[in-house]
């Protein structure tokens, strides 16, 4: 399945399949009562997701949202959930995936406990080069967004972005 920078793979409440990215990039939006999106995840390829799902099912946690152009691979979750009983290989395989997701949660935890807020937002660039490439953070993500990923808010990220442009 192939989506376009801005389409939505799956919507927080629904229920349905789950999704390996085999390329580009998605971000996880939940969505509260009064409307307002928070950025609570970034999926990068080779992730299965929804996350919270690998064990057993349960509704969507988040909207998920194309970032970039990006390919997802829709998996049954009913065959999912029967490899998972038939399976020892299978349950190994999600539990290195969480492995590795915790490890990159760690390293935004690293990203949120830098002193500095300019600090913050260069490890967040360094990170996400790796999948954006010579696009720009602020071609992926919004201002607003960038804040809720490393803790700070809209002003300062336009702040610490336009002394970055000035620094050349």
């Amino acid at each position: 399945m192939l989506l376009n920078k801005g389409e939505i793979l799956f919507r927080q409440g629904e229920s349905g399949p789950l999704f390996r990215l085999r390329g580009g990039l998605l971000k996880i939006l939940r969505i509260h009562a009064d409307g307002t999106p928070f950025l609570v995840n970034l999926i990068t390829p080779g992730e299965t997701i929804p996350h919270h799902s690998l064990i057993s099912p349960n509704p969507y946690f988040g909207t998920a949202v194309a970032l970039v152009p990006s390919e997802a691979e829709v998996i049954s979750a009913p065959e999912w959930y029967r490899q998972m009983e038939d399976d020892p290989a299978k349950c190994r395989d999600v539990a290195l995936q969480l492995q590795d997701k915790l490890r990159m949660m760690q390293q935004r935890i690293d990203q949120l406990t830098q002193v500095a807020p300019a600090d913050k937002l260069r490890k967040l660039q360094a990170w996400l080069r790796l999948y954006i490439g010579p696009a720009q953070l602020t071609d992926v993500l919004t201002q607003d967004e960038i804040g809720q990923l490393i803790g700070l808010r809209r002003e300062t990220v336009n702040r610490l972005l336009r002394a970055q442009r000035a620094e050349g």
